[in-house]
């Protein structure tokens, strides 16, 4: 998908219908939220602004991935300045989901880039 005003938006409804729908309504915030930042992520420093969103059910919750063709892998979270407008993301992702990480990408059909991923798992998993 290429990124414009209203993908953010998309991404939180796609998420959450497809916990709502696996049963899983309990990851329904943390999900929106952390695929959110991720794909922001995209807009923000992907030249193209491209990215390949995948929602994947798990035995022991859900894993969402945001793919990009940027080789620039992300850093890794920190700590913003209380004026810093940005520079949160990671760390909330973090926060908010029980693993996250990224990976360089080349094979499996995928032309380079990365996939940056977090796990969530449901309660009593």
């Amino acid at each position: 998908m290429r990124l414009t005003p209203a993908v953010p938006r998309l991404v939180r409804r796609t998420v959450r219908a497809y916990l709502i729908l696996w049963r899983l309504r309990e990851l329904a915030e943390a999900a929106e939220l952390a695929a959110s930042e991720l794909v922001g992520n995209v807009a923000k420093h992907v030249p193209d602004r491209r990215c390949v969103l995948t929602v994947e059910r798990r035995a022991a919750g859900v894993r969402v991935e945001v793919w990009d063709g940027s080789p620039v892998l992300p850093a890794r979270p920190r700590t913003a300045g209380f004026e810093e407008e940005s520079g949160r993301g990671l760390a909330l992702v973090a926060l908010v989901t029980h693993a996250w990480g990224v990976r360089p990408e080349g094979e499996e059909g995928k032309s380079g880039g990365k996939t940056v991923w977090f796990e969530l798992d449901a309660e009593g998993s």
